[in-house]
């Protein structure tokens, strides 16, 4: 059975940073993929950054390449996504997600997931 659960949202101020982390779970192999998704008012849903179980190599969205980076400690099943120089337009709640396997052209699309987090909201203003 595999389980997502999330922490770490909050506020913040332009140009802050914060810590986002996604306990993944019940795989019983690194042949998944982890992945960040957000969502603000009104707004599609859209990738953030992905990450491969496998070889820990990472993708991210352009609006936040430079930003956002993506770690894993294995032994305790976390993957976190550190977020900094943040704007005000990264409000939003974002969302961890996990699914067996990886496509790189799919690492992006939520549609691709299977397993969700709760989601946290991180707000970012001045």
């Amino acid at each position: 059975q595999v389980q997502v659960v999330q922490d770490g949202g909050g506020l913040v101020l332009p140009g802050g940073s914060l810590r986002l982390s996604c306990a993944v779970s019940g795989f019983t192999s690194d042949y998944h993929a982890v992945a960040w998704f957000r969502q603000a008012p009104g707004k599609e849903r859209e990738g953030v950054s992905c990450f491969n179980g496998s070889d820990n190599s990472t993708r991210h969205a352009d609006s936040v390449k430079d930003r956002f980076t993506v770690s894993r400690d294995k032994a305790k099943n976390m993957v976190y996504l550190q977020m900094n120089s943040l704007k005000p337009e990264d409000t939003a709640v974002y969302y961890c997600a996990a699914r067996w396997g990886w496509n790189r052209y799919e690492c992006l699309w939520p549609q691709a997931y299977d397993y969700w987090g709760q989601g946290v909201q991180v707000t970012v203003v001045s």
